[in-house]
């Protein structure tokens, strides 16, 4: 999950280098790093913590040279500090890393043994060791395919070498690795956000492939060392969703972009005219299809296992989902009538990734629901759905979570009427409401003073629970996760339902309990479930529609009631406070919100 950045330019690039570790900080801020050459020298500093140390450091002045690498670290092997931060040098080579070696004990016993020292407890510094090994018998291009070969586990990788001050070295085994092109300089960065900033031309590398970048020049180079020739890819530049503005923080405008990014999706795959749903250069003929297989990690697990609701109540297709982390490790039976659905924000989950591998090399029908279309992901899927939400910054998903949910939901819909199971009427009646969504998310986003009141209350609390039967369970499950993520609280998501089953033992006099209790045909049996959890002592947060119905109000300590819209698309709405609570607790208990501790935006380690 760590970011890595390398530039080769004909200017001093240290400055640049810590710009684009900047934009790189939401895939880890446990340490950061930069390696420049300069008069035959590599010249490191590193610091412990966010990239605001790295840049207050003193020395940081004295760095020069005209290529350089840097690196933020998420950890895996070693805790955060400045030993084990990057990059890891040697005399003649300092490498940034990307990833995990599975095997780097091994590697690391028989390199003791050649009489190279180890400084860190990481595995990634086995990596310089090796590749300084090897560039005893070999020159550079040799010595790098076969410290590939060496390695077992995942990488991105840079690295200088103090005797060629012209070039860095990029390789990429599961982890992303993207090259971008400019004017008397290249650059070699973990994804197209970082180098976006300073061209909108890229390439990406695939698995086992690496690259020599100087720079006026770039060659790539397969698994076994022999030059290919690779696609240069040109982006359409979207800097301005890059800032902040005038937000405190990247969640909160993110929670608050969410009516435009629900248009953004809407007006891609909806025919205003026809009143019909567009889903371009579909692969396969509808008969082909009779089970559908929903796959992803976190919030996305969160929007398949909404995206089951769906799919049951509009289609007859079967129905499963998986967290992509188990799918891989099981004795899976693919099936060739199904359809294997992966969604990731980013598209460079590397337990998702590995599941589609595993479908691709079975060839299996596959699609990807993804934000970033250059994606690992979206490249290596039969067939993509973009969510269309523009970058998303802050590391507990808001936008993206709404965004896979309107994809999901549109591709149930689009999928029920082709497949018969939806009379045309009905079809119409669906597609007409969700063209209205995003103005009932506008309103329900003015929701806002007594979502800050509650918010206290869970500040102060040892734990939570998030209570929701039938639609509103995956929304239950995502409020926990989102005050797991940024309050450091412990909470719980289940179904309303299980709660005599033993969670029931947890509630304790004062607990704060969110129900999530739309409307429907649940609701009396919520209600139910909810005065059960009021008799032992729980302080009930009720989530519900407007109504002119009165509220069951016994014994409830807060209510909060969202816009009313059809049944399907309720679940949109009720994330809007769990979303918003989330933001306020954390807020209350002065903690970083866009980089809540210990975790990443984008999960590339399994």
């Amino acid at each position: 999950m760590c970011g890595i950045i390398g530039i080769t330019s004909n200017k001093p690039v240290s400055s640049t280098i810590i710009d684009s570790l900047r934009k790189l900080e939401y895939r880890g801020y446990d340490s950061s790093g930069i390696a420049t050459l300069s008069n035959g020298l590599i010249n490191e500093i590193k610091s412990e913590g966010k990239l605001d140390n790295l840049e207050k450091n003193p020395m940081l002045k004295n760095i020069s040279g005209n290529i350089g690498i840097g690196h933020v670290r998420w950890a895996t092997h070693g805790i955060p500090n400045t030993i084990n931060a990057h990059p890891h040098s040697s005399e003649s080579v300092s490498v940034v890393h990307n990833g995990i070696i599975e095997n780097s004990t091994i590697l690391k016993k028989y390199l003791i043994g050649k009489g190279h020292k180890f400084k860190s407890q990481t595995d990634s510094e086995v990596i310089v060791h090796l590749i300084t090994e090897n560039l005893k018998t070999a020159e550079i291009q040799e010595a790098i395919t076969k410290t590939l070969k060496q390695l077992h586990g995942s990488f991105a990788l840079g690295v200088i070498f103090k005797d060629k001050s012209d070039l860095i070295v990029g390789a990429r085994r599961g982890s992303p690795l993207a090259v971008g092109y400019g004017p008397n300089e290249n650059y070699l960065g973990s994804d197209s956000y970082a180098l976006k900033s300073m061209t909108n031309k890229i390439t990406y590398l695939d698995d086992g492939e690496f690259c020599i970048i100087k720079k006026d020049e770039v060659h790539f180079f397969n698994e076994e060392g022999k030059k290919i020739n690779k696609k240069v890819l040109e982006l359409s530049s979207d800097q301005e969703n890059y800032e902040k503005g005038d937000y405190k923080h990247f969640m909160v405008k993110e929670i608050e972009e969410q009516p435009a990014t629900l248009k953004t999706g809407i007006k891609e795959y909806l025919d205003n005219i026809n009143n019909d749903i567009n889903i371009y250069n579909f692969p396969w003929k509808i008969n082909e299809i009779n089970s559908i297989t929903l796959i992803g990690c976190g919030t996305a697990y969160h929007s398949c296992l909404m995206a089951k609701y769906w799919f049951e109540e509009l289609t007859n297709l079967d129905v499963n989902i998986d967290i992509a982390s188990e799918f891989r490790y099981r004795k899976n039976r693919l099936k060739k009538d199904t359809l294997y659905v992966f969604v990731s924000q980013s598209g460079e989950t590397a337990d998702t990734y590995a599941a589609l591998d595993l479908c691709n090399k079975n060839k299996m029908k596959t699609c990807a629901v993804v934000n970033v279309i250059e994606s690992s992901i979206a490249r290596d899927s039969n067939f993509v759905l973009p969510i269309h939400c523009g970058p998303e910054i802050g590391v507990a998903s808001t936008k993206a979570f709404l965004g896979q949910l309107l994809v999901l939901y549109i591709l149930a819909l689009k999928i029920s009427f082709l497949k018969k199971n939806i009379s045309k009427d009905n079809y119409v009646q669906k597609i007409k409401d969700l063209k209205k969504l995003p103005k009932v998310i506008e309103e329900t986003l003015l929701n806002e003073s007594k979502i800050q009141s509650v918010a206290n209350t869970f500040a102060e609390a040892k734990g939570s629970m998030f209570l929701g039967r039938g639609m509103s369970y995956p929304i239950a499950l995502e409020g926990a996760l989102k005050l797991k993520e940024l309050s450091y609280t412990h909470a719980e998501g289940y179904p309303a339902g299980e709660m005599k089953h033993g969670p029931l033992a947890l509630i304790e006099n004062g607990m704060p309990v969110v129900v999530l209790a739309p409307r429907n045909n649940y609701y009396s049996k919520i209600i139910s479930n909810m005065q059960e959890v009021i008799a032992r002592g729980a302080k009930v947060l009720l989530i519900t529609h407007k109504s002119k119905n009165e509220v069951v109000s016994e014994n409830i300590w807060e209510t909060i009631e969202v816009e009313n819209t059809n049944d399907d698309l309720v679940p949109f709405l009720l994330s809007i406070p769990m979303q918003k609570l989330a933001y306020y607790t954390a807020l209350k208990k002065g903690y970083d919100i866009d980089k809540p501790r210990n975790l990443a935006k984008s999960v590339t380690v399994e």
